[in-house]
């Protein structure tokens, strides 16, 4: 358990790791790849170091050569898109992530490959992708009747061609499909049943696909194109910091009402959770992109409503923010967060109900009316993302304690030494 402090901040900077999304990205690509990669600035954290430990199994060479200015470098030799036969099961925690983009690279192999998590790991979701997998002629299946993990992936027979897939729970299921589509024989055509959440995070798998040289292309009908033939090519790159963390120190600043800046990121990020930043903008915050990172500074804080479908790993820094606000902030079109380490609705309207916010909820949304919070014992639910946001508030609520506080490793190891630096 850790007792917050807490305390005045005034025109703070910090540094962030790198992101973890475009970090299991590059790691994954690079593996895929024919040749030696370099990679800057690696997120390593829980969830990357089992995606390492994956692609490790599968005859990726993967080696930490040394930390520049605390910046991790690693060098990844690949496997060409061919992964390498391993006879035991892989144990993928908790870090959904790392199972659904790997399943995909599993469905590259020319033999079976077992893919297991914890207990919460093993109810999440597979069956969208698992179906998907199949009508690309992958022998793809749950073990169990609920179409969760273990899964037992056997790509020997893989061809490809026109699948579907329903990414309305996550839109890693599309990411996975995307990664792999240059090695199956026929590319693939992917038509989406319905609409995507988080869509930014496949804008970004796209980008990083073709930074190591292959193409995927949104056709005019919606779907996605990957053709056969493709290979990537390994090369040397650097990861930009991670901006679902940057998002609880522009939390921060919004609720104290100080300045906070994120050093080395720009209005030009990839991530998709740079929204934040404008959503604390439109709650009265002032913004402000500098040369060297982007900074909010708090104000009088007032309610919004905002559909967040697209950046649901931002939602419990807002949530905890709303708190704070004037009047009531209804965030809406979040379902698939019920779906997390954690069900994230229900874990944020709990926890903020201890601190005397009152909050309603729904199947897909949360409104939070602010109040005055007080002090509580945050459960965290083995969640980093509610470990870290409700750190915020006690920066200005006497009394937060914040239990299994070493949760936040998962993705984000150094986030207390960063939080104690305010």
């Amino acid at each position: 358990m850790k007792k917050i402090k807490t305390k005045t901040i005034k025109n703070k900077n910090v540094n962030i790791p790198g992101s973890k999304s475009i970090s299991h990205r590059m790691i994954i690509l690079a593996s895929l790849s024919s040749g030696k990669s370099t990679l800057t600035n690696v997120l390593e954290s829980e969830d990357i170091l089992l995606t390492i430990s994956c692609l490790k199994n599968m005859g990726a060479k993967i080696e930490e050569i040394k930390q520049d200015n605390n910046k991790i470098i690693y060098q990844i030799e690949g496997f060409n898109g061919q992964p390498h036969q391993f006879n035991k099961e892989i144990y993928l925690g908790n870090s959904g992530t790392s199972m659904r983009l790997l399943a995909g690279i599993a469905a590259l192999g020319n033999s079976e490959f077992i893919l297991t998590g914890d207990k919460r790991m093993c109810e999440r979701p597979m069956t969208p992708l698992l179906d998907a997998l199949k009508m690309a002629k992958v022998s793809a299946q749950s073990a169990t009747s609920a179409g969760t993990p273990p899964v037992k992936i056997n790509g020997q027979n893989k061809i490809g061609g026109r699948v579907e897939i329903d990414c309305s729970l996550s839109s890693q299921y599309l990411s996975s499909l995307l990664m792999i589509g240059c090695y199956l024989k026929q590319g693939l055509e992917i038509q989406l049943k319905g609409t995507p959440v988080s869509t930014p995070y496949i804008d970004l798998t796209i980008s990083i696909m073709e930074m190591f040289n292959v193409k995927a292309n949104k056709n005019e009908s919606g779907e996605y194109i990957v053709l056969p033939n493709q290979k990537y090519i390994a090369g040397d790159f650097t990861i930009e910091p991670d901006l679902s963390n940057a998002g609880y120190f522009w939390s921060a600043g919004a609720i104290s009402k100080q300045k906070v800046k994120v050093l080395n990121v720009s209005k030009n990020s990839l991530q998709g959770d740079l929204e934040l930043a404008y959503i604390l903008e439109k709650m009265g915050c002032s913004l402000l992109m500098e040369n060297d990172g982007i900074s909010i500074c708090g104000n009088n804080l007032k309610g919004i409503e905002v559909d967040m479908s697209d950046t649901p790993d931002a939602v419990p820094a807002l949530a905890v923010t709303a708190a704070y606000a004037k009047g009531i902030t209804l965030i809406k079109n979040i379902g698939h967060l019920r779906e997390k380490e954690c069900d994230r609705i229900d874990a944020v309207a709990n926890e903020l109900r201890k601190m005397k916010i009152k909050v309603d909820t729904g199947n897909d949304w949360i409104k939070i009316h602010g109040g005055k919070p007080v002090g509580a014992n945050i459960e965290t639910y083995n969640d980093h993302r509610i470990a870290m946001a409700f750190s915020i508030a006690g920066l200005i609520t006497e009394d937060i304690v914040i239990e299994d506080e070493n949760c936040v490793a998962k993705s984000f190891p150094s986030f207390w030494d960063v939080f104690e630096s305010l």
